[in-house]
């Protein structure tokens, strides 16, 4: 046999293969269908319990049992996300309206695992037979064979109401992600008749109806006013708050706050995640006037209770939970769903619109296989009652006939042939016989005890009705409003049955805001030695170890515990260091390095001078480069919010070479390599802003560069060594800004 090699591009292949992939995984597993509102494994799920027989007016069966008949039936992609399916559709705390009625352990809020599927049993609930099972026999819904095509599955199960809102979705595809938070049945079924009644609705008006999502845990959410934006795009954040109430200990004075519902995304490991982080508060400066935590969370519901201590403020504390723990969260929303085959996001109109679409396509179906039903009933009864006025005839020929088939052939066709009659009149009556195959086989298996006298009256009242429902169900498929009738009539059933009191409260607060109690400052002192690692010590403590210290560390700074540090370094840069971020302790603790405590980069800068802001504000500082390059600038420009800026501008090849607090009347010297001395004023060097490279303050020669400078102020050192000879530098002759200076005689 020849085979034939076709060349194509590895490339290609990838591609496709890949776009297989992804919408395989898109459509037939990740993402519900908008329809149903259901996955393919909760849809496969849900029709095999009720293929089962698990129905909730039976027993439960073992979950072991459902997870490997859908498995082998229809869902061939292991055990573990066919159980993980069912365990989510029992769990009142993840679902708006549980789909399966669970026996055993399923799980908790806090986080706890479902047991495993052996030990577990499970049913359905009587509201997912209602709204999502029936009528699967009335041909409402498309059929496709399964996996291997020895079964068949229904496309879609034939949801009376919009579970995509109700339960919400999540799940996780290709290149996608879905989050639906779930509703109130009632303000969605509302919202669904509303749409039904009047297209054009505006959408202002439906969110009047659905006024958010409503979490089965409760909570608050805080951001009302971008719902409708939300909802108009399908995607955004909801802000979603804990509940907390205020309750007094019992003969005492103190207070408890009391956690009574949480965030939805705090279901499970949250829970301890939150009290992980409460407990951090408690042992924090801000938290300190939490006292005790316990968890009394049971079955009644959630309880998580914070004790206070005496005198404490507990508007406060609740503030602080908002802010420093999950107990105020964001739920992101992507409504993407599949529609029309295909992933779209969608908006609350939209899914509302193909919710109904979907309804008007069920009953049109519902109500076709009805009508035809009712009208091969009505023809059977036709039959009956023309048969019942020529009884006796039809005995006769019943009699007369050697086998059914012949009876059957008279019946209908009025074919005599071969059957034996009383009377030749009998014969001609029978020839003229003329009923339908359907009302033939009727009469043919119609039984003796219909000829009583009430059963004709039965028979005669049955066909009636059948005109009766055939004329009803032919208005309703001939009339939008009589079929919007029926559907709507439906919805305000499942709504007197299912609904319940929304839990979520919707509102708007705007963004906690703490206003935290600062510790009192205290003086200390600020070491940093030569390898750059820093740390602080009480007065007390330096004055104790003075020598060591000051000879120990390139910088010893006294300041307060609540000040700001500005670290200038050699590439321009100013870094703002807090010194409560400082390591505080004893004098020969090693600190931590400069780098870990702010953006300083020891690989790249080498810090030149450090200077309290504080001090700064008021002041001017005065900014020299190694190319001779000077500029005074206003303080405080240098009190900013970034905790790193550009402290000057700096010529390409130039660095920074001294920064220094202004002091008018007094003078400075700027020392070359070529050992050039410049005396000047302070008061000679311009004001300038921060970006700005400055003004020259010494003229240098090729290949020279300022490598010292002086500042010649009161009490401070005159003298300087400068190869191994004494200068006096306040008996320098003062020379003008940008002058060549003095050379140093050798």
């Amino acid at each position: 046999m020849a085979q034939e090699i076709i060349q194509t591009e590895y490339s290609e292949i990838m591609q496709k293969s890949y776009i297989d992939y992804a919408m395989s995984v898109i459509v037939a597993r990740a993402l519900p269908d908008v329809r149903d509102g259901l996955k393919p494994v909760q849809r496969r799920t849900l029709y095999d319990m009720y293929e089962l027989g698990t129905r909730y007016d039976k027993p439960y069966r073992k979950s072991a049992r459902i997870v490997g008949d859908t498995m082998g039936k229809f869902h061939p992609h292991g055990d573990s996300s066919i159980y993980g399916a069912l365990v989510v559709m029992a769990q009142d705390f993840k679902m708006g309206l549980p789909l399966v009625d669970g026996h055993g352990n399923f799980g908790s809020i806090e986080g706890d695992g479902a047991a495993a599927m052996r030990y577990t049993e499970a049913r359905l609930q009587k509201m997912t037979q209602e709204v999502f099972l029936a009528d699967l026999d009335r041909n409402v819904v498309d059929f496709v064979p399964n996996f291997d095509e020895t079964e068949k599955e229904p496309v879609v199960l034939p949801a009376r109401i919009p579970n995509l809102l109700v339960n919400g979705s999540e799940g996780i595809a290709v290149g996608m992600a879905t989050s639906i938070p779930p509703h109130n049945l009632g303000e969605v079924i509302d919202a669904t008749i509303a749409l039904i009644r009047d297209q054009n609705l505006s959408d202002d008006k439906l969110m009047d109806i659905v006024q958010g999502p409503d979490f089965p845990t409760g909570g608050i959410v805080v951001n009302q006013d971008e719902l409708a934006e939300i909802y108009r795009t399908g995607t955004g954040k909801i802000r979603i708050r804990g509940k907390v109430e205020v309750e007094k200990i019992p003969r005492t004075e103190r207070q408890r706050l009391v956690v009574t519902q949480i965030p939805y995304t705090m279901i499970g490991m949250g829970i301890g995640k939150f009290l992980n982080d409460c407990a951090a508060l408690a042992d924090s400066r801000l938290g300190s006037e939490i006292a005790d935590i316990s968890n009394q969370s049971s079955k009644e519901g959630i309880r998580i209770v914070l004790d206070l201590r005496k005198g404490a403020d507990p508007s406060y504390i609740e503030k602080l939970l908002y802010k420093k723990t999950r107990l105020e969260d964001t739920f992101g929303v992507n409504m993407l769903a599949v529609a029309d085959g295909r992933p779209e996001t969608l908006s609350l109109r939209r899914i509302l619109e193909a919710h109904i679409d979907f309804q008007f396509d069920i009953a049109t179906r519902k109500y076709t296989s009805l009508l035809k039903s009712e009208e091969k009933k009505k023809d059977i009864q036709e039959g009956l009652i023309r048969a019942v006025d020529v009884i006796d005839l039809i005995i006769e020929i019943l009699r007369g006939s050697k086998d059914r088939k012949m009876a059957r052939d008279c019946l209908v066709t009025g074919n005599t042939e071969g059957i034996r009659f009383k009377t030749v009149k009998s014969q001609k009556a029978a020839s003229k016989l003329h009923f339908t195959e359907t009302q033939a086989d009727a009469i043919l298996e119609m039984k003796l005890y219909r000829l009583i006298g009430l059963e004709l009256d039965s028979l005669q009242a049955d066909y009636d009705q059948t005109l009766k429902n055939i004329a009803a169900y032919t208005d309703i498929l001939n009339s939008y409003d009589s079929m919007a009738n029926v559907i709507i009539s439906e919805l305000l059933s499942f709504k007197k049955a299912y609904a319940r009191p929304r839990r979520t409260v919707i509102t708007n607060a705007g963004a906690v805001v703490i206003e935290e109690k600062k510790a009192e400052a205290y003086p200390c002192v600020f070491l940093m030695d030569r390898f750059g690692y820093a740390r602080t010590v009480d007065e007390p403590v330096y004055e104790k170890n003075r020598e060591a210290a000051d000879s120990e560390n390139r910088i010893v700074l006294h300041t307060m515990s609540d000040a700001k540090l500005c670290i200038y370094t050699d590439i321009g840069r100013q870094h703002i260091l807090k010194v409560e971020d400082v390591p505080h302790g004893k004098f020969r603790d090693k600190g931590t390095p400069i780098d870990n405590l702010c953006n300083y980069d020891s690989k790249d800068e080498l810090y030149i001078d450090v200077i309290p802001l504080s001090n700064i504000v008021n002041m001017r500082l005065i900014f020299v480069t190694e190319g001779g390059f000077v500029k005074q600038v206003e303080g405080s420009e240098f009190d900013v919010a970034k905790k790193t800026v550009a402290a000057t501008k700096l010529d390409e090849g130039d660095r920074l070479l001294s920064v220094h607090l202004a002091h008018f009347q007094t003078t400075m010297v700027l020392h070359t390599a070529n050992q050039y001395l410049l005396r000047m004023n302070e008061d000679d060097i311009p004001l300038q802003k921060k970006n700005a490279r400055g003004v020259r303050g010494i003229q240098l020669g090729e290949a020279d560069r300022v490598e010292n400078v002086w500042y010649l102020e009161e009490g401070a050192p005159t003298e300087a060594v400068i190869e191994e000879k004494t200068v006096a530098l306040n008996r320098l002759k003062i020379s003008q800004r940008g002058a060549k200076g003095t050379k140093l005689r050798k």
